[in-house]
């Protein structure tokens, strides 16, 4: 029986004959994960699709094989289009990528020996105002930094790494998956490649010593209790000149003895006397910017609530300011001289119901209810 005819790179893929690399990488990519062996076990349909598509890949994504093919069609790649291509080198890695990341937990070979830092976080306390209206903190932070003696490369001075006898400095180790090999980070020198025989002393090889830096974090207006702050590059330094990572700052706003915050608003809660109350008055309340002149009308009950426009806290992002939401609580008064007790008695006896419309309506509900 004579084998069924190769079909046309172009067509296995479905790419135009003019598609970019980037094009062939995606379908291919598409196909392969489709027809994996390993997604299909036992499918010799999907083992045979995924060579077509590979074998296509393998010609297609090299510059001179495809000019040849383009040219001479499959006479122009010889009887083994997989040579150099990544069923025996590690560019299968790089085909693969993300796509058999996932099924082999490896990754994409070997990671660099230059690594960015590790980030760090702080804890800052500010007070009510500061918050509201910004501040600016200077902060004592444990934080390594790079060792001087060994300029951060963890060898002993003189001296340097040396290539990782484990995988012969490539920071890979390779193992067979069916057909084809796959790599994976070296156990010994964790991908870096390359391993401290004889490390600083003062660091003990990690290429970092213990340390404090003093920072200003500026903390703009607006923030609250969880609010964090961004510092770029002011983190761990790191790993053979990599990078340094961030710091976090992470407020908490203590709590004031006046003041409530809910979101841009604030609350405060304040008592006014008998008289205030019935007779109405003006009085000082405190803000933020301080004392301030509120109109209290007369009859204004307890438990009422006067706003004062624009005298909350700043918006984080700039847009106005919240309110003041002043609660009055009418006080009534103890340790009452004989002279007061007298007025209030002939207070008393003066008043109507007129005077109490709440208790009023209230014990007019009362007889509706369980009868005069």
């Amino acid at each position: 029986m004579n084998a069924a005819p190769k079909r046309d790179y172009y067509e296995v893929l479905g790419v135009q004959r003019g598609a970019s690399p980037d094009e062939v990488k995606a379908a291919y990519r598409k196909l392969a994960f489709q027809w994996h062996p390993d997604k299909n076990p036992g499918n010799k349909e999907a083992e045979e699709k995924f060579k077509e598509a590979s074998e296509a890949y393998a010609v297609l994504s090299d510059a001179d094989k495809r000019a040849r093919y383009d040219q001479f069609g499959f006479g122009g790649v010889g009887a083994n289009p997989f040579e150099g291509f990544g069923f025996s080198g590690a560019s299968i890695n790089d085909i693969f990528g993300d796509i058999f990341g996932e099924i082999f937990g490896g990754g994409r070979g070997r990671r660099s020996a230059v690594n960015r830092g590790e980030d760090l976080r702080f804890n800052l306390e500010v007070g009510f105002e500061e918050a509201a209206f910004g501040t600016e903190a200077q902060v004592k932070i444990p934080r390594p930094r790079r060792c001087e003696e060994c300029s951060g490369s963890g060898a002993r001075k003189g001296t340097g790494p040396r290539a990782c006898p484990t995988c012969g400095g490539t920071g890979e180790q390779r193992y067979t998956q069916g057909f084809f090999s796959v790599s994976r980070p070296c156990a010994q020198c964790g991908g870096a490649g390359r391993v401290i025989s004889d490390p600083c002393p003062k660091c003990r090889g990690r290429g970092k010593v213990e340390a404090e830096a003093m920072l200003t974090v500026k903390v703009p207006p607006g923030v609250d209790t969880g609010t964090r702050l961004r510092l770029s590059g002011e983190g761990e330094p790191g790993e053979h000149g990599g990078p340094s990572g961030d710091l976090f700052v992470v407020l908490h706003v203590r709590e004031h003895p006046l003041f409530q915050r809910e979101d841009s608003d604030i609350l405060c809660e304040m008592p006014i006397s008998f008289v205030e109350a019935s007779l109405g008055a003006s009085v000082d309340v405190p803000t933020l910017d301080g004392k301030l002149k509120m109109k209290i009308p007369q009859g204004t009950q307890s438990g009422k609530i006067f706003r004062l426009r624009g005298k909350g806290i700043p918006d984080l992002n700039g847009r106005g300011r919240g309110d003041q939401h002043v609660r009055v609580v009418v006080e009534t008064p103890t340790n009452l001289s004989k002279d007061q007790k007298r007025l209030l008695e002939e207070f008393a006896a003066i008043s109507s119901p007129d005077s109490h419309p709440q208790g009023k309506s209230f014990w007019g509900k009362v007889r509706e209810l369980f009868g005069s």
